[in-house]
Formats: structure tokens, C-alpha cells, sequence
């Protein structure tokens, strides 16, 4: 990490964890705010509720509903009771509008980030899977903290983000607004 980022948290790639460390970058002075456990546990909570129970199958325990229990592997709404356990409003973004109508200048209050689910390609391209990754304003400096880059990059500007934003958009990109508090 340089310098201008050493004070930035940044949770590397592992496994297909992804969600988890994009929460965790994401709430940045929390460290750890969010584990396997803690998500394993959101995720039962969530098989439990439904009115719809799953048949089970040999493989039931490996492959749950809204995870895997060894690679992680979680889905948004493994992402949306996570988040609004910890009080946050998660607004699905309207791809039709692109970026531009995103407030990235606004108060740090009321926009805490960004979730992107991106479509990945891995093994030289043989197999095709999805990508969460956290964006964040941090001391007025936009940053993209995907767990698959070495270290958190900054942007230079808001047109920057909406450039990638809207570069996200066009390769199926989906774009989760965290909102600070109800919305």
C-alpha cells in the first residue's frame, strides 16, 4: 500500500468470501465488523424464515440456499440483512439511469458506499461467477476496495467513479446504494 492509503482497511480475496470482505471494507473503522460466522448465521436466519422450505438432498449441508458452507459464496440477501442489521438502507440502483444520477458530492452521512455484483471470469476464462465489491468516499477521496486488487485504489474525481460505474453497468454490473440510516 502507498502511503496516502496505508490507513485504509483492505481485506484481500479468499475462497469465494467476497461478500464478506466487501462488508468489512466497507464499514473501514470496524474492523472485522462482519465474519464467516456472523454471515453463516445471517444466512440460516434466512432459510429458517422462509415460507418456501428447500428439499433436502445429500449435498443440503454444503450447498445452502443462500451460500456454501466452505468457499462462502453468499447472496444479496445474505448482503441486505447483514447491512440492515447494522442500520443501513440498501437501494437496488435503476441500471436505465447509469451513473450520473448517483450524488457521489453529497454528505459522507447520507451515502456511507457502493456494493457492485459484477460478472467475473476465472481459470483463463473457463468458468464464469459473480464479484461483490465495496466502493467508498474516504476523507473526501473516492476508493475502489475490491478484495482481488493488491491494495485499495483511489479515484481521482467523481467522474472518475461514474466512468466506472457506468463501465460496470454495460458488462451486467449491478449497483447497491448503502445508505446511512433509513431512508
Amino acid at each position: 500500500m502507498t502511503s496516502e492509503n496505508s490507513q485504509i482497511y483492505h481485506e484481500r480475496q479468499r475462497l469465494q468470501f467476497c461478500l464478506l470482505h466487501s462488508l468489512n471494507n466497507l464499514f473501514q473503522q470496524q474492523k472485522d465488523t462482519f465474519t464467516r460466522a456472523s454471515l453463516n448465521e445471517i444466512a440460516d436466519i434466512l432459510v429458517v424464515d422462509e415460507t418456501e422450505k428447500q428439499t433436502w438432498t445429500p449435498l443440503s449441508g454444503l450447498f445452502k440456499p443462500h451460500h456454501n458452507t466452505l468457499t462462502g459464496n453468499y447472496d444479496i440477501n445474505v448482503l441486505f440483512a447483514a447491512l440492515e442489521g447494522k442500520g443501513k438502507t440498501v437501494i437496488w440502483h435503476d441500471r436505465r439511469n447509469g451513473a450520473s444520477s448517483i450524488d457521489l458530492d453529497g454528505p459522507e452521512d447520507a451515502l456511507m458506499g457502493i456494493v457492485l455484483n459484477i460478472p467475473v471470469k476465472r481459470f483463463g476464462g473457463i468458468w464464469s461467477c459473480r464479484h461483490w465489491v465495496a466502493l467508498r468516499k474516504i476523507n473526501g477521496i473516492w476508493y475502489n476496495l475490491d478484495s482481488d486488487l493488491v491494495a485499495p485504489k483511489a479515484f481521482e474525481d467523481a467522474e472518475e467513479v461514474k466512468g466506472f460505474l457506468d463501465s460496470m453497468i454495460a458488462q451486467g454490473g449491478e449497483l447497491l446504494l448503502v445508505m446511512n440510516g433509513k431512508q
